[in-house]
């Protein structure tokens, strides 16, 4: 990730810029799912059930309109 600087930026603001971009990138996820080692069955689980919630979120939305 790369933020650009000028003189006059705060450094809160950068830090919270370079954090909009990381999380926006799916770095932390990531990082957080790398971290330890996954079973090929547990990664499976794990897709399978967002799949789901995807499914369920996308029916939620037609349902409404």
């Amino acid at each position: 990730m790369v933020v650009t600087l000028s003189e006059t930026d705060r450094l809160d603001f950068v830090l919270k810029k370079f954090r909009r971009q990381v999380t926006k990138a799916g770095l932390f996820q990531d990082m957080k799912r790398t971290r330890f080692y996954e079973s090929p069955s547990a990664r499976r689980r794990r897709k399978d059930k967002a799949a789901a919630r995807r499914k369920a979120k996308t029916a939620r939305r037609r349902e409404h309109y």
